[in-house]
């Protein structure tokens, strides 16, 4: 098992600020070959390739929020990964997007 500390690299903020409720989807194919990648990146890549918020990859997982928003930040950055934010309204979260974070929870 690696600390998660040794995962960022030292590293406790994000290259890039997102909401936890912010939604994730991988940009690469199944067919890419994902092998050279470190064993954090390729179960992001897996587990997005059906779109999920931060929080609910933090959870599958089993790592620290704040680790998991490093390591998303990072991968976004080299194009692995796409970062969807919530749009606000007037500083109002979406109804609809908050009811969709719910049910993610609901069903873990």
């Amino acid at each position: 098992m690696v600390r998660p500390y040794a995962v960022t690299g030292g590293r406790t903020a994000p290259r890039m600020k997102f909401a936890m409720e912010a939604l994730v989807s991988s940009v690469t194919s199944e067919y890419q070959d994902i092998s050279l990648l470190s064993p954090e990146y390729q179960s992001i890549i897996q587990l997005t390739r059906n779109v999920r918020s931060v929080a609910e990859i933090s959870a599958l997982l089993r790592q620290p929020l704040g680790v998991v928003r490093v390591l998303i930040a990072d991968m976004a950055s080299e194009g692995l990964i796409r970062v969807h934010q919530p749009a606000l309204d007037a500083g109002k979260p979406d109804l609809n997007l908050l009811e969709r974070v719910l049910s993610g929870l609901r069903r873990l």
